[in-house]
């Protein structure tokens, strides 16, 4: 079996590295003339104190994932529960595959993970209903998969946040050449939360696959993957839920490319679209 992960994993891995840590490099200066902890940008993490818990449903026209349309109208719902920074949650997603309304798709996402210090590890079990649980076996389209991801932000009044996710089941592969080859599915992102007036926020982000991975469909080495924004507005009912309206606008500037530079709209092959939209209504509980 030949494998072209080990050398372009290094690559990464040491660029990855390099941009990761300027934010640790800040981090010290901001308290290197200091023997004790001052309260200003680096000192504003939410510590988890306890039990916690929270949920929330939303009602979306589109399913949209990473810069990939991943499904039309939809609804979709969260719980999560959490103790001293440990934490389970449970997403859901019940919705039609395409504007014909013929196919229904359900999904289910599976997390445990920690939270601290800004820092959020996890692991993920994606769930695809055309396949028996925790079957990680080889097929073509609906694939069950493993995820182990990573997100740093680097404080509450900074919140810029740097992620990174890798996949690493069987069904994440390709062929070349007649061998199959491992392509440790990756995305890595880095996204902006900027408050506004009024209960406004607006949300920018970049991701980026490194290589030849399941975003661009095993087609490309290098991309681009997505350019979004969202504009969120939110009501609160009371100290712990309330509403909110958000649209979101994703460009996917690899599949833009290898549209000639043309943003087709493609409602028989949705999930090869370059740009989309979503508008969502929820509820929250936090």
């Amino acid at each position: 079996m030949i494998s072209i992960f080990p050398t372009t994993f290094r690559k990464v891995i040491a660029l990855a590295l390099c941009v990761g840590a300027l934010p640790f490099v800040f981090y010290a200066r901001a308290y290197a003339s200091e023997s004790t902890r001052i309260t200003g940008l680096w000192d504003e993490y939410k510590q988890p104190v306890g039990f916690t818990y929270g949920a929330q449903a939303r009602i979306q026209t589109t399913y949209l994932w990473r810069g990939i349309y991943a499904g039309g109208a939809n609804v979709q719902g969260e719980v999560n529960v959490g103790y001293g920074g440990l934490y389970a949650d449970m997403w859901w997603n019940i919705g039609v595959t395409d504007w014909t309304f013929k196919t229904f798709e359900p999904e289910v996402d599976l997390t445990i993970g920690f939270r601290r210090w800004g820092l959020d590890v996890y692991l993920i079990y994606i769930h695809n209903f055309k396949h028996g649980f925790f079957d990680l076996g080889y097929y073509e389209s609906g694939r069950n998969a493993l995820e182990l991801g990573a997100r740093w932000t680097v404080s509450d009044k900074l919140p810029l946040s740097i992620f990174w996710s890798t996949r690493f089941t069987n069904a994440d592969s390709y062929i070349l050449s007649g061998d199959t080859i491992h392509a440790y599915s990756s995305y890595a992102e880095i996204s902006y939360t900027q408050a506004l007036p009024f209960g406004l926020s607006l949300y920018g982000a970049i991701g980026i696959t490194p290589w030849k991975s399941c975003y661009t469909f095993y087609q490309r080495d290098f991309a681009v993957q997505n350019v979004e924004v969202r504009l969120r507005k939110a009501w609160s009912a009371s100290e712990r839920c309330g509403l909110m309206i958000q649209g979101q606008l994703s460009i996917n500037p690899s599949a833009l490319a290898a549209d000639k530079a043309t943003a087709k709209w493609k409602p028989e092959f949705p999930f090869e679209q370059s740009i989309n939209a979503n508008i969502a209504f929820g509820v929250y509980l936090k």
